[in-house]
C-alpha cells in the first residue's frame, strides 16, 4: 500500500510529531510549523498525534493514491480537489486506486497538511521523519488501509483564527524586565510585517525598531518555539520550528502555544501584532485547547467507525 507523489511542489516535505530527547546535542526538535492543524489531520483519522504527513505549500503536491485508502487535509486551504472535484479542508476523506489529489489555489493560510490513515512511511533520523523532503515519482509507503464509514470534519468553532495580519498573545520572556515602559509599549503597539529573510528557523519582523539602550547580548541560553529574541537591531525576531536550542539575544516574550498556529501560517509580506497576557491565561487557553481536543477523539471514536478494506 502507497502513494505516488506525481508533482512534488515546492519545499514539500514530510513532517511528523518532531525529534525529541536530543537538545542537549544542539539538535532541535523541528516538527510542524502549525502543530495543531498536523495533530488534527491524524486525529480525524484515529492516527497517532506524532504520525507523519505530507505538507504542501503552494504551488502544491500533486499525490495519487495506489491503494484504496482513507486521507485527511489541515491547515492552509489550497483548493484541494480529488480526481477534479473540490473537497472539504479540515475534512477526512475515501479515496479509492488510482485517484489524484491536487491544489489549485491559494485561499488562505501558507502550510497544508495531508494525513493517510495508519500513517506516511518515511526514512527516519533520530526517531523522526521530520523535514524530508519528497521528489517527483517517489513513493511512501501507507499504513493497513481501512474505510471509514463516515466522513468527519472539525466543527467550525475549533478552526483556528487564521489571518494576514492576526494578533498573537504573548507571554513575559525571562529578560522581559530589561524593557523600559517605552519599549513594553513600542512591541505591544507597533505593527509588524514578516521579513523576506524569514524561514523555518525564525520570522524576522520589520517595522520601527524597539529602544534597546543598554541591552546588549547575553550568555546563550535555552529557547524553544516562540522565543521571541530582540536583535541587536531593535528589531524582534520569533523563533520557529526549526529554531536553534540555544541564543545570546534577550528573550523578551513567548507566544502563547495556542497561538503558534496563526504564526505558523503567516507569509512573506504578511503582519502580526502583539497582545501580552499572563502565564495564566496561556495555561487556561492550552487546557481548554486540550479539553476541546479529547471531546473531538471521543467524536472519532464513536461516529468514525472504520472496517477492513479489502
Amino acid at each position: 500500500m502507497s502513494i505516488l507523489i506525481k508533482k512534488p511542489g515546492i519545499l514539500t516535505t514530510v513532517q511528523d510529531g518532531g525529534r525529541f530527547g536530543y537538545r542537549e546535542l544542539g539538535v532541535n526538535p523541528s516538527g510542524p510549523m502549525d502543530g495543531f492543524a498536523a495533530r488534527i489531520a491524524n486525529l480525524l483519522l484515529g492516527n497517532a498525534n506524532n504520525s507523519a504527513v505530507i505538507k504542501p505549500l503552494f504551488p502544491a503536491v500533486e499525490i495519487e493514491f495506489l491503494s484504496d485508502t482513507q486521507f485527511a487535509i489541515c491547515g492552509a486551504e489550497f483548493g484541494a480537489c480529488l480526481d477534479g472535484k473540490q473537497i472539504r479542508n479540515w475534512t477526512s476523506h475515501n479515496a479509492v486506486e488510482g485517484q489524484t489529489l491536487s491544489f489549485h489555489r491559494p485561499e488562505r493560510g501558507s502550510r497544508g497538511y495531508v494525513a493517510i490513515v495508519g500513517g506516511i512511511g518515511s526514512e527516519r533520523w533520530l526517531d523522526s521523519s521530520s523535514s524530508t523532503q519528497v521528489a517527483a515519482g517517489e513513493r511512501f509507503a501507507i499504513g493497513r488501509s481501512l474505510v471509514q464509514l463516515n466522513e468527519l470534519s472539525l466543527s467550525p468553532w475549533m478552526l483556528p483564527r487564521y489571518g494576514r495580519f492576526p494578533t498573537v498573545r504573548v507571554t513575559r520572556g525571562p529578560e522581559f524586565e530589561l524593557l523600559d515602559e517605552a519599549a513594553v509599549n513600542h512591541f505591544l503597539s507597533e505593527n509588524y510585517t514578516i521579513s523576506n529573510g524569514s524561514n523555518r528557523m525564525g520570522a524576522r519582523l520589520e517595522g520601527s525598531p524597539i529602544s534597546c539602550e543598554g541591552i546588549g547580548e547575553m550568555p546563550s541560553s535555552a529557547v524553544t518555539f516562540g522565543t521571541i529574541q530582540l536583535l541587536p537591531s531593535g528589531m524582534p525576531v520569533v523563533l520557529m520550528a526549526d529554531h536553534q536550542t540555544t541564543g545570546g539575544y534577550p528573550r523578551i516574550a513567548t507566544v502563547a502555544v495556542v497561538d503558534l498556529p496563526l504564526l505558523g501560517q503567516l507569509s512573506a509580506g504578511d503582519g502580526v501584532s502583539f497582545k501580552l497576557i499572563e502565564m495564566s491565561e496561556a495555561m487556561e487557553l492550552l487546557q481548554q485547547r486540550e479539553k476541546d481536543i479529547e471531546q473531538l477523539k471521543c467524536g472519532v471514536s464513536i461516529f468514525g467507525r472504520t472496517v477492513n478494506a479489502k
